[in-house]
């Protein structure tokens, strides 16, 4: 039984406890993590674990053999450190961090130590996005894509309190949509025009579109977001030689569309992407095979974030990635 340290303990955090606790057989809820003692302590309490107010005494705790990260990105560089000294295997929340400089401090780190580390894109293990996957070669060869993921605004206030989130949607959510990207094409991001704005938000964006250029020169990319809206909807468009992917990964939909037929394709039903994840991340590591989701996927995600960024302080002109 794999001992877990889980390290934050907020809306997102909550939901790994409970799914360590409730869903995962072959892992065990050891040690948790907060700032608060006494928030901490009572839901240690409810889990019959360990309490730790520092996280470097729950990466340092000897019963903790796997640590999970579900902490606001801006502290990620300082628990990856400890934990790489520490030498254990470690699975980070997405984004892997909030600027390109610390991303790489991060690879650097564990690189260096050896430790095995995973990032959490979640919504690689969507049900809809799966399917998407599941049916690329119907339409291959892929030559365009529009992904789109609008949700209402944020109810938690520290997302627009740049000083602890680090950004806003572009980084947040963005990186969700970045990510599927070089999943669902395999191809990278070279250069990248995008706009942000506030239509909301005080201190971060919460809207932005962008453009990019890819290492395949034959796909064409738009990616939007936006947490000023009415509702919640993932649209993924895959547009190829012989027909097209119409999907919203919100709503669990997803059609085939060849010339003007359209075809409604099963798609299983949800699953929560937390726990897929976890379990993801403990089998990997009880059967000594790679993480499908790596650290240098994390800090891709966050250069094309880095990129935009730049881009939208430019006015919209276009820049180049960095890793």
């Amino acid at each position: 039984m794999l001992g877990i340290g889980l390290i934050g303990l907020g809306q997102h955090g909550s939901r790994y406890a409970r799914h360590i606790v409730d869903d995962l057989t072959d892992a065990a809820l050891v040690a948790v993590c907060r700032r608060s003692r006494t928030e901490g302590a009572q839901i240690a309490a409810e889990y019959r674990c360990a309490f730790h107010d520092d996280y470097r005494d729950l990466v340092a705790d000897p019963n903790v053999e796997a640590v999970v990260v579900a902490v606001p990105p801006t502290l990620h560089p300082a628990i990856v450190d400890a934990t790489c000294r520490a030498g254990k295997p470690l699975l980070v929340e997405k984004p892997l961090a909030t600027s390109l400089a610390a991303a790489q401090r991060i690879a650097r780190a564990v690189s260096a130590s050896g430790v095995r580390a995973m990032v959490a894109h979640t919504l690689r293990f969507n049900s809809t996005v799966q399917t998407l996957q599941a049916y690329l070669p119907e339409i291959a060869p892929l030559h365009a894509l529009y992904l789109s993921h609008r949700f209402e605004p944020a109810r938690l206030a520290w997302l627009d309190r740049r000083a602890e989130s680090g950004g806003g949607i572009l980084l947040h959510i963005g990186v969700h949509s970045f990510d599927l990207l070089r999943c669902l094409t395999g191809s990278e991001v070279t250069r990248v025009w995008c706009q942000t704005a506030r239509l909301i938000t005080r201190e971060t964006e919460d809207s932005f579109a962008l453009t990019c250029q890819l290492s395949d020169p034959s796909l064409v990319a738009v990616i939007a977001g936006s947490r000023a809206m009415g509702g919640r909807a993932g649209v993924v468009e895959l547009a190829g030689a012989r027909g097209q992917l119409l999907a919203d990964h919100v709503h669990g939909l997803v059609h085939l569309v060849r010339g003007s037929e359209r075809l409604a394709l099963s798609v299983p039903a949800p699953v929560p992407t937390v726990r897929e994840t976890l379990r993801a991340f403990v089998r990997a590591l009880r059967e000594g095979t790679d993480f499908p989701i790596s650290v240098e996927d994390g800090l891709r995600a966050v250069a094309i974030v880095d990129a935009a960024y730049r881009s939208a302080d430019r006015g919209g002109d276009g820049e180049a990635i960095a890793t």
